[in-house]
């Protein structure tokens, strides 16, 4: 990914040719990325987003080795990281799977599971609290289910 790859202003980004919209949590790690590189290597021409000492003083992007080893060990992996916001993603937006397949690129079939997943557990919070209702939270069908009172 370049640089002009993420457009703060216009809470968007670009990973892999498609356009899609820049949530909170993302913005906030772009955010605080742009100003470690800022401080770090303030005279970088390196146009990639993520840069390591190295590359830093050169024109090409991390590699994938750094990638991997930036992220091991830790108990919050990509892959859980990545699962967790498409299921968060489907539970705050009504399960819908025409969103989850728009913002984040994934096939039909991907973005239903998303969906079902969403669905049960949002049934087993209304059946476990009944006050958790759309109608107690001032929900209404058109502005998506209310977040759920338990833990996944």
């Amino acid at each position: 990914m370049q640089l002009e790859d993420v457009d703060v202003g216009n809470r968007r980004i670009t990973v892999g040719g498609h356009v899609r919209p820049l949530d909170d949590l993302t913005r906030h790690a772009v955010l605080d990325w742009f100003g470690h590189r800022r401080n770090r290597w303030p005279n970088t021409a390196n146009s990639h987003l993520l840069i390591t000492q190295k590359t830093a003083v050169e024109l090409g992007p991390a590699g994938k080795l750094w990638t991997t080893r930036a992220t091991r060990n830790l108990t919050a992996t990509l892959e859980r990281l990545r699962v967790d916001r498409q299921l968060e993603e489907a539970l705050t937006h009504g399960a819908d799977p025409l969103h989850l397949a728009l913002v984040f690129g994934i096939d039909e079939k991907t973005a239903i599971l998303y969906a079902d997943s969403a669905r049960q557990l949002l049934q087993a919070d209304l059946e476990a609290d009944p006050a958790c209702s759309p109608r107690t939270h001032g929900s209404t069908p058109d502005s998506g289910s209310p977040e759920p009172s338990g833990s996944r």
